[in-house]
């Protein structure tokens, strides 16, 4: 028989993770992690009342054992024999815009914890799970990173974070190569842009229609990310608005 194949991502709010949620709800059982309930149980809600099947869990990606008892819950829903066709990374956290001098030592660890560390005990809890489902998933089953400008620029006064971003792209490009030939399917995506969320309503007003992205949007270059064939896997793309200049 074959394994259940679920997706699982970590980092839902308002946004990117909710659109991501909802596109990959669309096939598979998704399983969401967040730090609070309240991230997570209005999206779980709306998936299941659509006829979906969505779960959520309370997990700090920073943290190795809130990560292990997240995974030991999964399996405790979907048996020991689940598998993954997708995981997304969507965590972000640490984000400070602050001179360096002025820049505390807690400040700077939480973009670590949040993308180097969380990334990291992501990859290695979700990984043993994907590599389960290349014999079962209609697609190569997909790890998906959730990057930023700040992954591959570094401007001044956004250190800290963009230390846990450059982290971030580094590691994805190492599981890239080395879990590529075994059937997973590894990308990064450089969000390069104001993401057009509640949070972000009343930013570009001026800018006109378009100017942010639209997290929709986010989530059907991720679906297509994951159904690429392959013959011809992408490890990074860049999403940007096409008002911007840089």
């Amino acid at each position: 028989m074959s394994p259940k194949l679920i997706t699982v991502i970590a980092g839902v709010g308002a946004g990117t993770g909710a659109a991501v949620a909802r596109r990959f709800a669309a096939k598979y059982p998704v399983v969401l992690l967040a730090r609070k309930p309240e991230n997570y149980q209005p999206l779980v809600d709306e998936i299941n009342g659509a006829g979906g099947k969505a779960i959520g869990f309370s997990a700090d990606v920073g943290d190795a054992a809130s990560i292990k008892n997240a995974f030991a819950k999964i399996e405790e829903e979907f048996g020991n024999d689940v598998a993954a066709a997708a995981a997304v990374f969507n965590a972000s956290g640490g984000f400070v815009r602050k001179p360096f001098l002025e820049l505390s030592e807690q400040e700077f660890i939480s973009s670590v914890n949040t993308s180097i560390h969380g990334g990291f005990y992501f990859s290695q809890a979700s990984l043993p799970l994907l590599l389960r489902g290349v014999s079962s998933s209609e697609h190569a089953p997909s790890l998906i990173f959730t990057g930023a400008t700040a992954s591959v620029k570094s401007n001044a006064g956004v250190s800290g974070f963009a230390t846990g971003k450059f982290g971030l792209r580094a590691l994805s490009s190492s599981l890239a190569k080395e879990f590529g030939p075994k059937g997973v399917h590894v990308a990064h995506a450089i969000i390069d842009g104001v993401i057009d969320i509640p949070r972000t309503k009343e930013w570009m007003k001026d800018a006109g229609p378009d100017a942010k992205i639209g997290a929709d949007a986010i989530a059907d270059a991720y679906w297509h990310l994951h159904t690429q064939p392959k013959s011809a896997f992408t490890w990074e793309i860049d999403i940007r608005p096409f008002v911007e200049k840089w």
